[in-house]
C-alpha cells in the first residue's frame, strides 16, 4: 500500500484514496484503519474528522491494474485458467489441479505463503462456483473450503453484499429486511421474480444467487481466449441449396470480425440436414480478411459437393482461425485497402485447384543464392528465416548457373571477354568481387568458393557472373566461370 520501499508500522492506520463524486474517497485501508471504523467508499474528509491521525496516500489505480494483471499470469503456476476479478481479486479454475499439490487445503496454504513472500495479504477460498468463492473469500473465513453439498449452509449466514449486487439493490434488500443470503433463499421465488425479473445482473439477486449455487453457469474465461465468431441462419423449411443465404451469412460474420478487430484466416460452412447429418466445407485464406464478397467467392466451386439428402434447415458459417487486423489509412482521401489483390487471387486459385497446387517463394537461411529460396504452399503462414541480403541481388536468377567460355581474363577480376549462348560479350565495367564460401555442414569436401561480379557488357546488359574456385587452391584445376542471373 506504500509507494516507498519501507512499509508503515503495523499499528499505523493507512488508507489509499481516489477521486470520488464529491471529493476523495477511501479506496483501500490496512487492518489498523479498519479497526478504527474506516470503510471503503467513505469520504476522506469525514474519516479524517473522526480519526485525525489517519495517514492518507493517493492510490495508483493504473499501476494497480498492471500489477494485478501480472499477478494473474503469475498465478498460473497452480492452474491454466486465471482471470482478474474486479480491482482486488483473482479467480482461478483449479478443477483437476489441486491434487498435484496434495489437495485443496495444502494448495490454499501454498497460495498464502507465496503471496506473503511477495508482501501481499490474501484471503483465499475454494468453492464449486465463482460466486461462492467470491463471497467466501471476502465475507467468510480467512481460508475457506466449501464442498458442493455444503454450499447452502456456508453461504446462508453471509450478508447480501456477498452476492455482488449494486448499492441501490443492497439498500432495497435491507429495507425489505433481507440482510443475509439465507434470508433471500427462504423467500418464495415467485415474489422476488415479480420485483427483479427485468433487472440487470448486478441488480438481480435471483440471478446472483443462482450463479453462487451453481444453477446458472459462470465459467472462467481466460483473458487470451478469442471470441467465438459464428453466424447462422435457421430456415423455416428444408432447402437443397445454401447459395442464396451465403452473402447474408458472410455479411454477419464480417460485422462480428470488425467489431472485435479481427480478420479471418480459415472459415467453415456447415449445413444441418433434416435426417441428422451435418456437412461441412472449409476454406482457407492467404491473408486475414473481413470482406463479405471475397469470403463468399471462396465457396463458389465447393457448394456443389454438399449432399443435401432430404434438405437442410440450418446453415452456419464460423471463423475457425482469426488474427488481429489493424485499421490503417492508406488512401490519400481516407479509408484503407485491407485486402491485397494478390491475396484474393491466391485464395481463388486455392479454392479451385487445391492448397497443394499454389505455391510461393519464401526466404531460407543459406549462403548460396540458389538455396536461399524455397517454394512453400501459398496458404502456409509459417516461413523460414527472413534474411537481410548484404548486397543487391538480380531480379532474375537462373534455375541452374550457365557456364561461359572465357576468351581473356583479368587477374583478380572478371573476364575481359567471354562467350555465352553463342554470343561474345566484352566487359565494359564491373563491381566486385563478393566472395561466398561453401556451406561446410552441407556441401561435399572439395567444394570450391565463389567470387561474384556485377558486370555490364558492351550492349549495356547487366549480368551476375561468378568464378568458381581459385588458381592453385588444391580443389581442382583452373577456375570455371558461370552466369547466375540478370539485373534490370
Amino acid at each position: 500500500m506504500e509507494r516507498q520501499s519501507a512499509a508503515p508500522p503495523d499499528d499505523v492506520a493507512v488508507v489509499l484514496a481516489c477521486e470520488g463524486q464529491h471529493g476523495p474517497i477511501i479506496h483501500a485501508a490496512n487492518r489498523p484503519a479498519r479497526l478504527v471504523g474506516v470503510h471503503l467508499g467513505a469520504r476522506v474528509v469525514d474519516v479524517k474528522a473522526a480519526c485525525p491521525d489517519l495517514r492518507v496516500e493517493y492510490a495508483d489505480l493504473a499501476g494497480d491494474e498492471i500489477a494485478l494483471n501480472r499477478l494473474m499470469l503469475w498465478a498460473r503456476r497452480w492452474c491454466p485458467w486465471t482471470v482478474v476479478d474486479g480491482a482486488d481479486g483473482l479467480i482461478l479454475d483449479t478443477t483437476g489441479a489441486d491434487h498435484l499439490m496434495g489437495g485443496e487445503a495444502d494448495m490454499l496454504i501454498e497460495m498464502e505463503q507465496r503471496l506473503s513472500f511477495l508482501g501481499l495479504t490474501s484471503r483465499v477460498a475454494v468453492a464449486p462456483t465463482w460466486g461462492a468463492a467470491w463471497a467466501l473469500a471476502r465475507y467468510g473465513q480467512v481460508r475457506a473450503i466449501c464442498p458442493a453439498e455444503r454450499l447452502p449452509t456456508q453461504l446462508a449466514p453471509l450478508p447480501v453484499s456477498a452476492l455482488r449486487l449494486n448499492e441501490a439493490t443492497l439498500i432495497l434488500l435491507r429495507r425489505l429486511g433481507l440482510k443475509t443470503i439465507g434470508a433471500i433463499a427462504d423467500v418464495p421465488r415467485l415474489s422476488l421474480t415479480r420485483r427483479f425479473a427485468r433487472e440487470a445482473l448486478r441488480a438481480n439477486p435471483l440471478l446472483r444467487l443462482d450463479q453462487a449455487m451453481g444453477h446458472l453457469a459462470e465459467p472462467v474465461a481466460s483473458k487470451e481466449t478469442r471470441p467465438r465468431i459464428k453466424a447462422q441462419t435457421p430456415l423455416p423449411e428444408p432447402i437443397q441449396d445454401p447459395t442464396a443465404y451465403l452473402p447474408d451469412l458472410c455479411e454477419d460474420l464480417c460485422n462480428q470480425l470488425i467489431h472485435h478487430g479481427l480478420g479471418c484466416r480459415r472459415l467453415s460452412l456447415s449445413v444441418y440436414r433434416t435426417d441428422g447429418e451435418v456437412s461441412t466445407i472449409a476454406a482457407a485464406i492467404a491473408a486475414p480478411s473481413r470482406d463479405p464478397a471475397h469470403l463468399a467467392r471462396l465457396f463458389d466451386d465447393k457448394l456443389e459437393r454438399i449432399k443435401p439428402g432430404f434438405g437442410f434447415d440450418l446453415i452456419t458459417l464460423e471463423a475457425e482461425t482469426v488474427e488481429p487486423v489493424a485499421i490503417v489509412q492508406n488512401r490519400l482521401g481516407g479509408g484503407s485497402d485491407e485486402e491485397l489483390q494478390i491475396a484474393q487471387l491466391i485464395d481463388r486459385l486455392v479454392a479451385r485447384f487445391g492448397d497443394r497446387s499454389v505455391k510461393h517463394p519464401v526466404l531460407h537461411a543459406s549462403h548460396l543464392p540458389e538455396r536461399a529460396e524455397r517454394m512453400a504452399p501459398a496458404l502456409n503462414t509459417a516461413q523460414d528465416i527472413t534474411l537481410t541480403l548484404p548486397r543487391e541481388r538480380p531480379i532474375r536468377l537462373l534455375s541452374s548457373p550457365e557456364e561461359v567460355r572465357v576468351v581473356y581474363a583479368v587477374p583478380e577480376g572478371p573476364p575481359a571477354q567471354f562467350i555465352w549462348r553463342r554470343q561474345t560479350h566484352k566487359v565494359a565495367r564491373y563491381v566486385g568481387p563478393e566472395r561466398i564460401a561453401p556451406e561446410w555442414w552441407k556441401d561435399r569436401p572439395g567444394t570450391r568458393l565463389r567470387d561474384y561480379f556485377k558486370i555490364e557488357d558492351q550492349f549495356g546488359k547487366r549480368l551476375w557472373l561468378y568464378r568458381e574456385g581459385l588458381h592453385e587452391d588444391g580443389r581442382g584445376g583452373d577456375p570455371r566461370w558461370f552466369i547466375h542471373g540478370m539485373f534490370a
